[in-house]
């Protein structure tokens, strides 16, 4: 897969299907985020960053934190997060693949 090297603010934004001042926002309450700056001054997302905010995401959208609890939770443990992030990753993709093996075999009915 051909991967961008930078994201607009738009983009995440359309990924996550959260807003782009959330996006500002979280920017602002977690020192680990700091995209890059366009020469005027747009916002220009790596991969890492995009990682970064999909970590965020999960911590507040997915498992209901409170920005502080979530920024706690990247400070004391970000490996556990890491980790609780890639199986949820990891089991809405199984969810997809047995979906489609389901509608696979039903068309075959």
């Amino acid at each position: 897969m051909n991967e961008k090297r930078f994201y607009k603010i738009g983009e995440v934004s359309e990924m996550l299907e959260v807003s782009t001042s959330t996006l500002r926002y979280w920017e602002k309450e977690f020192n680990m985020l700091s995209p890059d700056r366009a020469p005027k001054g747009q916002r220009r997302y790596t991969t890492d960053d995009l990682e970064k905010i999909k970590k965020i995401h999960f911590l507040i959208k997915v498992r209901g934190l409170k920005v502080d609890a979530a920024r706690r939770e990247l400070q004391k443990n970000p490996t556990v997060v890491d980790h609780k992030y890639r199986a949820v990753e990891r089991l809405k993709s199984l969810r997809e693949v047995l979906k489609n093996f389901i509608e696979t075999l039903d068309s075959l009915r």
